[in-house]
Formats: C-alpha cells, structure tokens, sequence
C-alpha cells in the first residue's frame, strides 16, 4: 500500500472483507423518518437569523456588531482593489465572442432591467461598445426569486484556464482533526472582485432591452470566476490558518478549548478576527446561510463534527428515496449522487457491478433481478454508514485488504485515543478485464 503518505491517508482504496469480525464503532444508521427532525436539530438552530432572534445567544453580540458584512441584503457597491483582480487570457488566435441576444417574456426583460439599473448605478457596470457580447436572461431560484444568466459560453471556451492550486477536500478535512466547535461562512461570492482593466470589453453582455454593458467587477458565470474568488480568500485569511480553512467561497472557522479557554470563548474569538477582516477588506456573507458556534456543519457534502465525518443526511435521503430507474440516464443520474458517497460504504464497487455492467457499450437495458437487488444494496449500505474517524498522523496506521473476481479495497483503521478501531476510509474499484485473470493473493496487495 505505497499510498499511505502523510496528508493523503483519505484517499487510499478502503474496503471491508466479507467476514471480517472489524467493528465499526460510532455507525450511525439515517431514518428517513427522522430527517426532518435532524434539518431543525441544534446545527440548524446555529443559522445566523436564528442565532438574530435570541440576544442571549453568545454569537449575538457579534452579529450585531459585524451586521453590514454579514447580512441578507449586502449593500450593492464597487469593491476595493485589493491586489486580487479576475483576468481572462484567450487562447492564441481568438477573434470576437459574441452571441446574438434571444426574445425573452416581458416578465424577465423587467426584471433584467431593473437589475442592472440597479447595477449602473452602484457603479459595476458602464455602457459599452465591445466586439464581444454575452446575451443574458433569468431562472427562477428556489424561494422565488430571479436568479441572472449570462451565457459566456463561447467566451469560457477561448478562455484559457487558470493554473491555481485548488484546495483539497480531503487535506481541510484532515485539518479540522480534534477540534469541537464550528462556524460556516457562506460568501456572497459574485460581483466583490474587480476586473483587469484591459479585460472589461471581454465580459459585455446584452439585454432583451437592447442594451451593451460591461462589467468593471467578476460577474457570475465565468469559467475562472471561482479560482479567481478562492485565490482572494486564502490571500487574506492565510495569517489565520491556525484556525481557518477557505474553500472557494465557504469560510470555515474551527476551535477547541486552549490555553485555558473553553472552546465558545476560543471561537468567539477566532470569529472576531475573521469578522473583522471581512470588514476591513468589504466581503460580505449571506446571514441566512451561514453557521455559528455549531458542533456539527455541512462540511463540503458531508456532515462535520468533533466525532468525525458522516454522510450528509440529506443526500443519503436522496439516494434512499430515489425511485427506480427506467432507463440508462436515470440510473447514471443516481449513481452519480451514489458514488459521491462511495467513501462511507464498504464493498462499494462490488455491490455497483451489476449497475455498471447497464451501462457498458452494447448493453441490453434489462433491469433484472441482481440490478435490483444491487440498487437496494447500495441504499441500504448509504443509510448504515459509519462515521469515519479523522486520521491522526500521530498514531499508528493498519490497513485490512480484499479481493473478489471483480473488485479489490482495502479499508484504512487507527486506534483512537479511548482504544476503540475506527475506519478513517472507506474506497473500492472494479477491476478491468485484464486484471480479472491475476491470483486473489496478488489482487489484495493492489491500489
């Protein structure tokens, strides 16, 4: 097993054998009839217009004091240059990115208008006369209201991408090791950057209306947009790393009792110096999604605590409650919200065979009985998911393998601090057909 290297302990092939006598202490089997419930538990509480609705909560005063950055109406205005701007470099060659505006009904052509009236007069946006142009309409959000869609299509395709480190799930995640108490900050993440001088005529976009404006600050729906937020957040938060972990537009702060500090007392404070760079530096966050003073977060798309890391319970719902497919595009929809979650369940690739083999060139579509059973499998094996331990680089590694015909794992085990085996990881992967000849003894000592 030469993948087990410090800070990639997450990511080696994880399964349990069959028979194995391996005790998955804290599992956690999810009741669909409880789920309800867990989305009004105490981390639904911890939301920040809630935490607004008792000032005796701890995190109230600070709210209160930070309410012109985090809020639910962040003012509309230009942003400060703060040595971060978007750039978009075109490949060699490219010409014009233009694409004709479409008729839209007179119900979006309204609210177009009155968005970039609105977005003329904070400055963000100027008349233009660029070659290029982007045509834009509206789709309604969740809650009702429009949600604005420039169609940057041809331009994020000329664009070339941008070669920025990304942050790795499994590293931030390995980093929140030991910690018991959390906040989540949800960025506003459009229109806080301001756009290279020289790059402004790329971003023209048109209305139904007739109009041809330009964007002076990152508009949504550009290719680089996100590497480009991400780079500003980790710029100004890397003096907190200690205690802060930045993901694109997502803010976590993670604390713990020190120093002879209870971990609220650390958390508040912790909180404070990232309000107060948020303000200094006019970045702003949506009240109503984020998280304070929590023992449990969603943590990008599972759910976080100080006992580990479990499978989001909204997700595994969706994998439980889905209905059963009828086709090959249902059932590739459905494995691909199942196999975001492969990391939780042992045997993962075993049980998908007979759902993969659907979907193999030239297969006949026939959803027969070992199809079936392996969807409810895989069902079932989502909602008796353990929670996964963190791994401590201090302590000892062991690792238990496994091979069949067509599918090898392993699954990756540390003994925590009260003596108890946890599994830090679950993967598995089916094996191609040329490998599926190799002895079973050999099959268990590959990745």
């Amino acid at each position: 097993m030469d993948s087990l290297k410090a800070g990639e302990l997450a990511e080696v092939v994880l399964l349990r054998p069959e028979g194995s006598s391996l005790e998955l202490n804290s599992s956690s089997v999810i009741d669909l009839e409880v789920l309800e419930d867990e989305r009004t538990s105490k981390r639904q509480t911890r939301y920040g217009a809630a935490i607004l609705k008792d000032t005796s909560d701890p995190y109230y005063a600070h709210l209160m004091e930070f309410s012109d950055v985090v809020s639910d109406d962040p003012p509309s205005v230009l942003p400060p240059d703060r040595g971060v701007r978007h750039e978009i470099d075109l490949v060699q060659g490219t010409k014009y990115c233009a694409t004709r505006q479409w008729p839209l009904p007179k119900e979006q052509v309204d609210v177009i208008d009155a968005f970039f009236a609105a977005k003329y007069a904070a400055g963000m946006v100027r008349e233009s006369m660029s070659p290029h142009s982007s045509p834009t309409f509206c789709v309604r959000k969740p809650n009702g209201k429009w949600r604005m869609v420039h169609v940057f299509n041809k331009l994020n395709a000329a664009t070339i991408p941008a070669s920025t480190p990304l942050p790795r799930k499994d590293v931030l995640q390995n980093n929140m090791a030991g910690c018991t108490i959390f906040s989540a900050l949800d960025m506003v993440d459009g229109y806080q950057l301001v756009m290279r001088e020289s790059d402004i005529p790329l971003t023209a976009v048109s209305t139904p209306s007739g109009m041809l404006g330009e964007w002076l600050v990152m508009p949504q729906g550009l290719s680089d947009a996100p590497a480009t937020f991400n780079s500003l957040v980790a710029q100004l938060f890397r003096p907190m790393r200690q205690f802060v972990q930045t993901y694109f537009d997502d803010i976590f702060v993670r604390s713990r009792a020190s120093e002879g500090k209870a971990a609220v007392e650390a958390q508040l404070g912790h909180l404070r110096e990232v309000l107060l760079c948020m303000c200094e530096n006019r970045l702003y966050a949506n009240i109503n999604k984020c998280i304070f003073g929590a023992e449990k977060i969603p943590f990008l798309g599972c759910l976080f605590g100080k006992d580990g890391v479990r499978a989001d319970p909204e997700k595994v719902c969706a994998i439980a409650q889905w209905p059963v497919p009828v086709s090959e595009k249902d059932l590739r929809k459905w494995l691909g919200l199942a196999n975001y979650l492969h990391k939780y369940s042992a045997n993962y690739a075993e049980m998908a065979r007979p759902l993969t083999n659907l979907l193999k060139k030239d297969a006949v579509w026939s959803w027969i009985s070992e199809a079936k059973q392996a969807f409810e499998a895989i069902k079932s094996s989502h909602q008796s998911a353990p929670i996964l331990a963190l791994p401590d680089e201090e302590r000892p590694f062991s690792v238990v393998c496994d091979a069949s015909d067509f599918a090898i794992g392993c699954a990756l085990l540390q003994v925590d601090v009260e003596g108890r085996q946890r599994v830090v990881s679950f993967q598995s992967r089916q094996l191609k057909a040329a490998k599926k000849t190799t002895p079973s003894t050999t099959r268990n000592f590959w990745r």
